[in-house]
């Protein structure tokens, strides 16, 4: 019931195809990224779909978190317990360039469709696994959640309440989309590997690896030279560069000694400008909470449009605080065309972001929304050389199921 525009240009990835056999989130949005520059994308899923099928609003049958991870996907609902099932998925390893999973390790083996299954139905397959640990360690066989991750990794320290000390969550899943990201990059890198030598591999990603590397550049770099480590933490513990005004909120930021003279000047403020404790951007840092203590006080007795309106005519980077809803009224975002929408014959208009990068030849876009439950059975049961009689077979079998959309 998914209507697919086949008219859309390809994307840099048109011509590979990815077998998805992940959940959750930092996997499907892994395999959405490469589904949305172009790539043919079998999500492989249990009878009664997986788990984010009943996650967050249901409209029309619709999960709102599975829609925003699952866009440009085909669908094959059907039990890999089964041995007719698990034979049907394996027959379509040989045209699959990529096997993506995130199952804890062991599971995929166990499974029957782990590296070595994989590599035997094409020696060249790039083979992805992603964890929340690691294959190996302590903690490599734990059950594992975004929350989890921003523990041990430092964002809940980076987080810590200035006055109580309290550590604190990220009130979004940075961890899972994090490494979402960073494992669709390391697939294309694979793939362009194999492109060049010929040769696939395995990628083994953890989310733990994935967060500490990501974090420490800014937020861990007092640690770089041993021997001579600085609290990393004194950085984060200023005052937050939120500052309240008159209506509302806004941010602004004075790094460069131009930026810090321009904000002088448009808070009407120009003897800070004689303030020795701010005059070169190493005193400023070293001067942090007084420095904000000041940018506060001072634009609070502004209007947000009036006081966004003298920063950016002195150059000064700044922003109002939005809202989500009013992010998609903001002149910037409409003329980005960053929020599309689409008209789906279920569920009717559905708001969702464009892919971010654009591509100049091979543009990504958004060619389909997420299927539901085994929409696609009969073609990619096709694909992998099941005749009709098979694939009736299997459904009356209760091997493979499907939704029946808007139920």
């Amino acid at each position: 019931m998914n209507v697919a525009d086949d008219s859309a240009p390809k994307g840099p990835l048109s011509g590979y195809r990815v077998l998805d056999l992940t959940t959750m989130v930092s996997g499907p949005i892994s395999t959405m990224m490469l589904a949305d520059q172009g790539a043919d994308v079998i999500k492989v899923e249990p009878l009664r779909g997986e788990t984010m099928r009943n996650a967050g609003i249901k409209h029309r049958g619709m999960s709102s978190s599975f829609l925003s991870c699952n866009r440009n996907k085909r669908s094959l609902a059907i039990d890999l317990k089964r041995p007719e099932g698990l034979d049907a998925v394996r027959r379509l390893l040989p045209s699959c360039d990529v096997v993506v999973q995130n199952f804890r390790p062991g599971a995929i083996e166990r499974m029957g469709l782990g590296l070595e299954v994989a590599r035997a139905a094409r020696p060249d397959i790039i083979f992805v696994s992603i964890s929340g640990f690691g294959e190996e360690g302590p903690y490599a066989g734990q059950r594992v959640y975004d929350p989890v991750i921003q523990a041990l990794c430092g964002l809940a320290d980076i987080q810590r309440d200035r006055d109580s000390g309290e550590p604190r969550m990220v009130r979004t899943i940075i961890p899972d989309k994090t490494t979402s990201v960073t494992a669709a990059q390391a697939i294309t890198a694979a793939l362009l590997h194999r492109e060049r030598f010929g040769e696939g591999q395995h990628i083994k990603l953890a989310m733990l690896d994935t967060m500490v590397a990501y974090l420490w550049p800014e937020s861990s770099s007092g640690l770089n030279y041993v021997g001579n480590e600085v609290d990393p933490a004194r950085a984060q513990m200023g005052l937050d560069l939120i500052f309240k005004t008159l209506d509302g909120y806004i941010t602004a930021a004075t790094v460069a000694d131009a930026e810090w003279r321009g904000f002088c000047r448009a808070v009407d403020r120009p003897d800070m400008l004689e303030d020795p404790r701010f005059a070169s951007a190493t005193q400023r840092s070293a001067h942090q909470t007084e420095r904000r203590k000041f940018m506060s006080d001072a634009v609070s007795g502004y209007a947000s449009a009036d006081v966004i309106a003298r920063l950016r005519t002195e150059d000064v980077p700044c922003a109002p605080v939005y809202t989500r809803e009013q992010l998609m009224r903001d002149e910037q975002v409409l003329k980005n065309g960053i929020i599309e929408q689409h008209e789906h014959p279920v569920i009717g208009p559905v708001r969702q972001p464009r892919p971010a990068v654009r591509f100049e030849k091979t543009p990504a876009n958004i060619r389909s929304l997420a299927p539901y439950l085994g929409e696609h059975n009969a073609d990619i049961l096709r694909d992998a050389g099941l005749s009709e009689a098979d694939i009736a077979a299997l459904a009356e079998a209760g091997v493979t199921a499907a939704e029946t959309p808007g139920g």
